[in-house]
């Protein structure tokens, strides 16, 4: 997880010195830290397309009052030559436009790689269904008919934009939400309030399968994992878990906080009954396998575990990302000696503590 620009800064080193752990241990090894997720702070453009002058200005007016950012086009060639150039966050396209449509301009986006997966509105007085149908066919993601109501088209443009950046932040190996949504999530959950739990998963020498057997079953690895935590958050986390992927072998979960250990608990348990079934029985059988390094010497890598950091802002109060993401950073160094799958957690205050649990592992 990454520092937001919006956050202060803060000091990571001896944050945790003299603090207790909470360390659970299963058979296998810990290896590196993980991935960051960033924030999305952008202020949208939205390219207008419609023939008469009047109609622009007006949803010029509405729309940059409302906070975007507007690029205007008189006809469809403009509009798709804009599109490409610039590309928008979004676009408000005219159907009724002389020359060329908006059903052909749509048609345009579509085909070209720069502008494919820009979102389009339609707008038009056509108030036929077959008309509708016609511009959702082609790739129109909404439909708006003229006259418009101002509220109705600016809640549409935004529910728009937002499915579009959950949709580019989405994994495309696992379709987990990646990192804007992971960010949006958090932030949610530490501006209301509420007590939570942040799960930082790092799956262990991932890399050491994937140069062995190679991306095709590297990738098949994060499918099982991803599967796993889905499932597992299904059964143990609860209807408000969230279950994210910020890339590559790095995951994250949110849930409350009486869910998180039962949940890191059921992760662990079923990686480690699972995962191991994806190497060759030979590798298996050894608990290991055999990677060439750079100097072309064998390297022996055990096979792949899981590192859990668990944060419960009930035990740790928290204020905002940053300071969650530090703290989560140094639970995950802490289990990085530890053999095996670990879930390193914050412990409660020392008065809270059964006295046999009073242990750093």
């Amino acid at each position: 997880m990454g520092r937001l620009a919006d956050d202060p800064p803060r000091r990571s080193s001896g944050r945790l010195r003299g603090r207790r752990r909470r360390c659970h241990r299963s058979p296998g090894p810990h290896r590196r830290h993980g991935r960051h997720w960033r924030p999305h702070r952008v202020r949208p453009t939205i390219l207008v397309v419609d023939d008469e002058p009047h109609l622009r200005q007006l949803l010029t007016f509405q729309l940059e009052a409302t906070g975007f950012d507007v690029v205007q086009a008189a006809d469809g060639r403009e509009g798709v030559q804009l599109a490409i150039e610039r590309r928008p966050d979004l676009v408000l396209l005219d159907v009724m436009m002389p020359e060329m449509d908006g059903y052909e301009v749509l048609r345009r986006l579509r085909a070209s790689f720069a502008t494919k997966h820009v979102p389009v509105i339609m707008l038009t007085a056509r108030t036929d269904v077959r008309d509708k149908v016609s511009g959702l066919e082609v790739g129109a993601n909404d439909y708006v008919t003229k006259p418009w109501e101002h509220r109705e088209l600016m809640l549409r443009i935004r529910n728009v934009l937002e499915w579009s950046r959950q949709q580019r932040s989405a994994s495309p190996l696992t379709g987990l939400p990646g990192n804007l949504s992971i960010n949006d999530e958090i932030r949610g959950r530490l501006d209301r309030g509420v007590p939570f739990a942040l799960l930082q998963i790092d799956v262990d020498y991932f890399k050491s399968f994937n140069d062995h057997y190679g991306y095709a079953r590297g990738d098949e690895a994060i499918q099982r994992v991803a599967q796993i935590l889905v499932e597992s958050a299904q059964s143990h986390g609860g209807a408000d878990t969230f279950v994210g992927h910020i890339g590559g072998d790095d995951f994250v979960i949110v849930t409350g906080p009486a869910q998180a250990e039962p949940l890191a608990a059921e992760i662990v348990r079923r990686f480690d009954e699972e995962v191991p079934l994806l190497y060759d029985e030979e590798d298996r059988a050894r608990g290991s396998i055999e990677v060439r390094n750079r100097q072309h010497q064998m390297d022996r890598f055990p096979l792949m575990s899981l590192t859990i950091a668990l944060v419960r802002t009930d035990r740790m109060p928290v204020s905002h990302l940053a300071q969650l993401t530090d703290i989560a950073q140094e639970l995950k160094a802490h289990g990085k000696g530890i053999v095996g799958s670990v879930v390193v957690s914050e412990r409660r205050r020392a008065d809270e503590v059964p006295a046999g649990e009073r242990r750093v592992a």
